[in-house]
């Protein structure tokens, strides 16, 4: 009730709406004071190094997340642009000393956002779209064949030697600049309930197809399988599995997340496999934060931890049991690559030797290191739609780097990295093959030599 003592004019009290986080699990108070604002953490910051600016920092937003929690700063548009700055990419948190937990902080506040803040018009039915169709494999086939018709027809090469787009909405020009080649299997998935071992079957493991990957890059998914099952695996993969929830995890939608990991798990739940695997990095550590995502569900929460008990990056999982197929030489010279560390498999997942150490065991393989291998590519989920003058420039700090090493292929393990990278190959007119691990282990366990520097790959 108002008082004398105490006058509330109206626009004091709409504006005492944006103060403060909800009560439903805000950022952790305690997380929050274990930063000692050293700022170790500013030099590995993608979105600092292209910005600039200290709210733009995880140190820097640490502050502002403290300051709404107290009540003090208002979770206001300007505050907001501050948090959405942030790729999640986490190299923050390796390169912490103190241990601080950033990415349990900017988590807690992207769902605040989500529920607290309320975007512009446009902005919104961006967003509605992407988690609308995205994670979504059979709603993007319907998109695929007029993209596809677009693609081939020639109006593509129009519309980008037009440029109008950029005018329209850099977000959409951003969307269409990562399209990548639609491949003829993107219509169907082929692979099978179960697929045996070749040979002793050593494991029994599940197999998570992933939405985007299957379709722009369905070979990944196709070597992975043939990798495996060479290797003594029989693999099980629930036809009524779906999206991993990712890419509605990374920013803040916090019941479609839910969804999409119940839904998980309920596909493998009578598998009895020894092992989940995925090889996408952005999936993977989705995954493995499912006990966390689904702590305040009574009835799943014991389940997602058995889950995540299991859960393994296909190259984690391999690098621990061993290759029993023989490998042959790529091709006949030594081949000189690089690989390109995701941010959810290095700094969210911990995994870097493994991959390499799959990689070296191919005869002839010579593997060489990019200077700021750490850092972000700018492909983050859909950061590089979002945000797409901070995601290019980043991307092309990342082709440079990689392509500087005189690599002749480049070996990457997510899909979102995969489509930056060579979106901005093109663009510095460098043509460099980028191939998953699992392909460039398919190839040597098959006896194929590849061609490289030339369009994509060819098979020799």
């Amino acid at each position: 009730m108002q008082t004398s003592e105490n006058p509330i004019t109206p626009v004091e009290s709409a504006a005492h709406q944006f103060l403060g986080f909800d009560p439903k699990h805000p950022p952790d108070p305690t997380l929050i004071d274990s930063c000692v604002h050293c700022g170790f953490c500013l030099s590995t910051c993608p979105s600092y190094r292209v910005i600039g600016k200290e709210t733009d920092s995880p140190r820097g937003r640490i502050y502002l997340m403290d300051g709404v929690n107290e009540g003090e700063i208002p979770l206001s548009p300007a505050t907001v642009q501050h948090f959405d700055s942030c790729l999640g990419c986490l190299a923050c948190v390796t390169a912490c000393p103190s241990g601080v937990q950033y990415d349990k902080l900017i988590t807690a506040t992207r769902l605040q956002v989500e529920r607290n803040h309320s975007r512009p018009l446009p902005e919104k039915l961006l967003r509605q779209l992407i988690f609308s169709v995205f994670p979504y494999p059979d709603r993007m086939r319907v998109l695929l064949r007029p993209l596809g018709l677009y693609q081939k027809s020639g109006l593509q090469r129009l519309v980008r030697s037009l440029g109008f787009l950029k005018q329209v909405s850099p977000q959409i020009a951003a969307m269409e600049s990562v399209l990548p080649k639609i491949p003829a299997g993107a219509f169907h998935d082929t692979i099978p309930a179960l697929v045996p071992a070749q040979g002793q079957k050593r494991y029994r493991v599940g197999m998570i197809l992933g939405c985007v990957q299957r379709l722009f890059n369905p070979a990944v998914n196709d070597a992975t399988v043939r990798v495996l099952t060479a290797n003594g695996c029989e693999i099980v993969v629930p036809q009524i599995q779906g999206c991993c929830g990712a890419l509605s995890h990374h920013q803040g939608q916090e019941e479609q997340t839910k969804t999409f990991a119940r839904q998980m798990i309920d596909a493998f739940a009578d598998s009895e496999v020894d092992a989940i695997l995925i090889n996408a990095s952005g999936c993977g550590h989705t995954l493995k934060e499912y006990a966390h995502i689904l702590q305040d569900d009574p009835h799943y929460h014991p389940k997602a931890k058995e889950f995540v008990s299991k859960v393994k990056d296909v190259q984690e999982f391999l690098a621990a049991v061993g290759l029993t197929a023989k490998l042959s030489p790529l091709q006949d010279q030594p081949l000189v690559m690089v690989y390109q560390d995701a941010c959810h498999m290095l700094h969210g997942q911990k995994i870097s030797i493994q991959p390499r150490q799959l990689l070296k065991q191919i005869p002839g393989v010579q593997l060489r290191e990019p200077i700021d291998a750490a850092l972000c590519c700018g492909s983050a989920g859909v950061y590089n739609i979002l945000h797409p003058h901070i995601a290019d420039e980043l991307g092309q700090q990342k082709v440079e780097n990689l392509t500087n090493t005189g690599a002749q292929l480049i070996a990457s393990a997510n899909i979102g990295c995969f489509v930056q990278i060579s979106k901005h190959l093109q663009l510095q007119g460098k043509v460099v093959p980028v191939l998953h691990p699992m392909q460039l282990l398919d190839y040597s366990i098959q006896g194929i030599k590849l061609q490289t520097g030339l369009d994509n790959m060819l098979i020799g």
